[in-house]
């Protein structure tokens, strides 16, 4: 084979646009790329969704691939999705984490994976199988099922089964863990120090746990761990002690192996990313992830030729690399299926089963952590209520801008129609503050939406304003469960640990007494 398309079958890659482009045309026919990476950018109606990946797999058939294409998304759910308009949306890890049932992540897995599958989408980059025990990550947090090893292995293996069960492909990520950093691997290079010991007992055991259970890939993590690299700065994705070492012979995983994408700064800002992927590559990776800039694809296929033309890289590292993904390709694709697959969209995708699939979690997770005799409200229709959030919900890189609109107001009104939206940006000023709480004085009962609190933020003020002026308030944590350590006089305090509407429309039930919930905190939170 042309050593071009050779490498080329390494490569995941991401583009802008609901249509393919004549550079992603071309990568197909001159380079067989062997998967895709679609976001926000690419994500339509189902219909258009479904149109994009038909175009995709014609385009890999049109240039005599022997397998389809992987096409993969970052499907989370909760507050990390990629579909939107006509797709369910389920609940997200830590979400089904404070359900206290691990069947609730199968469940989801199965229904989620079968919309992804019904929309010729064939890979999902779940579950995560990071323990978040640091309440101050700024990137994993409600991506995590929670804070227990024990927990996380048991809900991501029945998630990662419930998607293999809809013939869905899945990611174990981040790999060796990314629970318990302060740092946003996208914006630079988190450390962890923990031994060997602890790793084992903590990090490792739920990518254990799922591997013996029959794992498809494993994401890598742009997180560096001296007790395993001595290579000062050398991030788990290039590192042969980590990718081939632990994973490949410690913990005898023989699939699949990606990496996170190599334009995040702590790699693109390291050793950059096109030398990245030959490192990747040598350190025992077979994807390697370069998910938005055409000219780094095309530098990153033409550094890994070079390397395996000086003897850098071998020919028969590359070969073992491709023999992993055909059987990953032969296990899960057929030209058949995807050649016979029609341009209507099933009525899977976004169906009434779904969403009250999904409701029915949302209600046995929503926590009410906190309630001094205040909740359920019993009020008269002329009662006056307000809700105070933020206008957008999104913190992380990872997460879609599309989907930064909360809701809450809206929600609340679902169950009482006499009530006003006040609606904040992240920049409160003092004069903010006091322009809200005077107008907050007029109204019965104050519902205020937080969104990952952290000491010196804004929103812990006004609340501490609204309290001290004698107003009944109910703080709905929107995201982060660890708000509350930042909010001790609170009268009462619900966790919905994401904003999508569903969570937020049972979290507003429960407030005026028409939902029961019966989540549990899946972490801990220290006062």
């Amino acid at each position: 084979m042309d050593i071009r398309k050779k490498v080329g079958q390494l490569l995941v890659i991401g583009f802008s646009g609901k249509t393919v482009p004549k550079e992603v045309k071309q990568l197909i026919h001159d380079y067989h790329i062997g998967a895709i990476i679609l976001f926000g950018r690419n994500i339509g109606t189902p219909k258009e969704v479904l149109a994009l990946t038909t175009e995709l797999q014609m385009e890999a058939k049109k240039a005599e691939y022997r397998h389809p294409l992987l096409i993969c998304v970052d499907q989370e759910n909760g507050v990390v999705r990629r579909l939107g308009e006509g797709a369910t949306i389920f609940p997200g890890a830590m979400t089904i984490g404070a359900s206290g049932k691990a069947e609730n992540a199968y469940k989801i897995g199965l229904a989620s994976g079968k919309e992804l599958k019904a929309l010729g989408i064939n890979w999902n980059l779940a579950p995560v199988l990071d323990v978040n025990n640091n309440p101050h990550n700024p990137v994993i947090g409600v991506r995590s099922f929670g804070e227990s090893p024990e927990k996380v292995a048991e809900f991501g293996r029945a998630s990662m089964q419930g998607m293999q069960a809809a013939k869905v492909v899945t990611t174990l990520k981040h790999f060796p863990g990314h629970g318990d950093t302060n740092v946003d691997s996208h914006l630079d290079l988190p450390i962890i120090n923990h031994s060997m010991d602890r790793l084992e007992a903590v990090e490792l055991k739920p990518f254990r746990a799922s591997i013996e259970a029959g794992a498809d890939t494993v994401m890598t993590a742009h997180v560096y761990f001296p007790s395993i690299e001595q290579e000062h700065g050398l991030p788990a994705t290039l590192s042969k002690k980590v990718i081939t070492g632990l994973l490949r012979e410690k913990l005898q995983f023989d699939g699949v192996i990606t990496t996170d994408c190599m334009e995040m700064n702590a790699i693109a800002n390291g050793v950059g990313t096109e030398k990245g992927a030959v490192e990747a590559l040598k350190a025992g990776v077979d994807f390697v992830m370069i998910s938005h800039t055409t000219s780094k694809q095309v530098g990153a296929i033409s550094e890994i030729i070079k390397a395996i033309e000086s003897g850098e890289l071998s020919e028969s590292r590359i070969d073992e690399s491709i023999a992993r993904i055909n059987k990953l390709k032969e296990k899960y694709l057929q030209w058949d299926e995807i050649l016979s697959t029609g341009i209507e969209v099933p009525s899977t995708v976004g169906c009434p089963l779904h969403e009250k699939a999904a409701y029915e979690v949302y209600r046995e997770s929503v926590t009410i952590v906190k309630n001094n005799h205040i909740l359920p409200l019993e009020i008269s229709e002329n009662a006056k209520v307000l809700v105070i959030h933020s206008d957008s919900g999104t913190t992380m890189q990872v997460e879609d801008k599309r989907y930064a609109n909360v809701a809450l107001g809206e929600a609340v009104k679902e169950y009482h129609q006499n009530t006003d939206v006040v609606l904040f940006n992240n920049d409160l000023a003092d004069e903010d503050i006091q322009r809200i709480v005077r107008h907050a004085k007029d109204f019965d009962f104050i519902i205020i939406g937080t969104l990952t609190l952290s000491k010196g933020n804004k929103q812990i003020e006004l609340i501490a304003k609204l309290i001290e002026a004698k107003l009944p308030v109910i703080v709905v944590a929107m995201r982060s469960p660890y708000d509350l350590a930042y909010l001790p006089d609170v009268p009462a305090y619900i966790n919905t640990y994401e904003f999508t509407y569903p969570a937020l429309k049972v979290a507003a039930g429960a407030i005026f007494g028409k939902e029961t919930v019966s989540g549990q905190l899946p972490v801990t939170i220290i006062q």
